[in-house]
């Protein structure tokens, strides 16, 4: 996964949910220096009686932000889709730079 063009990672889930795997998978898929290269990672964990839906909300550099449905979505589609946007900033830095 293409991390160097999010900038903050924001999720909220009830740990004990099976929606909530999605959102979990996906903050085990960052790398763990991502705090020290300037992202935020958010995480706020829901009791195990809430009734609140899982989220996950991730922001680029160039300011897009994706509100992400993770109790729909599996893991792998939720990459495709972080993963596409990151491609095509990477794109656009390398025809900017070349």
């Amino acid at each position: 996964m293409l991390t160097r063009f999010i900038t903050e990672v924001s999720t909220r889930f009830n740990p004990f949910s099976v929606g909530s795997k999605s959102a979990r998978l996906f903050l085990t898929q960052l790398p763990p220096n991502v705090r020290k290269q300037g992202m935020l990672v958010t995480t706020q964990l829901l009791p195990r009686t809430s009734a609140d839906k899982s989220s996950l909300i991730v922001k680029f550099k160039d300011g897009k932000v994706m509100d992400i449905d993770c109790e729909n979505m599996g893991i792998k589609h939720v990459l495709e889709e972080v993963d596409r946007h990151s491609r095509a900033l990477q794109k656009a830095a390398d025809l900017a730079d070349g």
